[in-house]
């Protein structure tokens, strides 16, 4: 059970790897941002599910499913929150996207129902 328990931990470290190389090599804020929460969120629960299988106790497991699940939960509703806070301030996008799909609909620096203003314009005048 230890060296299963060891193989996940590695594995988890790898992907953790994966993901800060994403981070460094991506060309722009919504790539780099889909490689830190995909593979970091798989490399973290990798390693906290290799840590119960180590340790082996009902506190541990517990707590690290806990930790799992939340991970799970709540880094995807992160990254899609920050992803659309960078589009509507106008983040660049990497010169090798074709197509900009969104721009039609929401508009890139305009107020969008429910979103925030862009820096750019929009704004009411001041009395």
């Amino acid at each position: 059970m230890r060296w299963f328990a060891i193989a996940w931990m590695l594995t988890g470290a790898a992907f953790m790897a994966i993901a800060a190389l994403g981070v460094v090599r991506m060309p722009d804020l919504f790539t780099r941002m889909q490689a830190a929460t995909k593979t970091g969120t798989a490399g973290a629960g990798c390693i906290l599910f290799g840590t119960a299988l180590f340790f082996g106790e009902l506190q541990v497991v517990t707590n690290a499913g806990l930790v799992i699940a939340f991970l799970f939960l709540t880094a995807p509703v992160a990254a899609h929150m920050l992803a659309r806070a960078g589009y509507l301030v106008g983040a660049p996008l990497a010169p090798e996207t074709h197509p900009d799909e969104l721009k039609d609909k929401f508009g890139r620096g305009t107020e969008v129902p429910g979103g925030t203003p862009s820096s750019e314009g929009d704004r009411p005048p001041s009395a």
